[in-house]
């Protein structure tokens, strides 16, 4: 019997290069994302065999559509061996600004109450079974808040600690728990940066890495490991030092500047 993996935010970046190593070694696909044509195209493009594949529209910052497209899945597909969590979004905030504070609640609403939500559905089937891999992608970001980044600092460390405390809820079950904190990664989320953005990495390359780490059970990684050096790095730095070292430092653009 094939495996399967679920995946959202696949019509681009990471999540797209992540279904592709899985395709690559064995794995049946459910592809989920809000921009179906675009997941479409890319099946075609890369000629996947349509018995292989299953494509479900999904916007993850609304809980009823996420869970509907895991549902969705377990009729259509069955249980995933993999679920990876990995619709996101990264954009910068001032806190003075009032409109800001509606992009803070829809980056939690997607990055977080979507990773969840994305969990949700497979939960129980994944214990009753007494298998499974569900993936959370964090970021090295969320390790230490960085200045205009507090939303998205703030959603990835709650990713970190939701992660952890649901991999102790589920470690007597079979199921495992698995954290992937992303340093830089070149997709169109980073391409819009104005900062330098040490060891860069391809998205088939940091999808390469993953798959090795969610294959041999690991409970969190830091991709590339150099920007795992750095982030524990930043934390021992004393808050003074810390502020002195990011001051002046290029901000996240903004909604109006995205």
């Amino acid at each position: 019997m094939s495996k399967l993996i679920f995946v959202t935010g696949a019509s681009s970046g990471i999540g797209q290069a992540l279904a592709w190593r899985y395709y690559q070694d064995g794995y049946d696909l459910a592809l989920v994302a809000r921009r179906t044509q675009d997941m479409q195209a890319w099946a075609t493009k890369q000629g996947l065999a349509e018995s292989r594949y299953q494509i479900y529209g999904a916007d993850v910052a609304v809980i009823d559509s996420i869970v509907a497209a895991a549902r969705l899945c377990l009729e259509r597909q069955g249980v995933p061996d993999v679920v990876i969590a990995n619709a996101g979004v990264s954009i910068g905030v001032d806190t003075a600004v009032r409109g800001d504070l509606d992009v803070l609640v829809q980056t939690f609403a997607i990055n977080n109450v979507g990773l969840a939500a994305t969990f949700h559905a497979f939960v129980e089937p994944m214990v009753q079974r007494g298998s499974g891999a569900l993936v959370g992608i964090g970021s090295v970001a969320g390790i230490r808040g960085l200045p205009g980044h507090g939303a998205y600092c703030a959603s990835k460390a709650a990713v970190i600690g939701y992660c952890e405390s649901l991999r102790g809820e589920l470690r007597h079950a079979g199921v495992k728990v698995v954290t992937i904190c992303p340093g830089y990664i070149d997709t169109p989320l980073t391409q819009k940066n104005r900062y330098a953005m040490p060891f860069l990495m391809q998205p088939e390359v940091f999808a390469e890495k993953a798959f090795r780490a969610i294959g041999a059970g690991a409970s969190y990684r830091v991709i590339p490991w150099q920007m795992g050096w750095v982030a524990k790095g930043l934390r021992l730095l004393p808050n003074w030092l810390f502020d002195k070292v990011l001051s002046g430092r290029p901000r996240k653009r903004r909604a109006n500047e995205v």
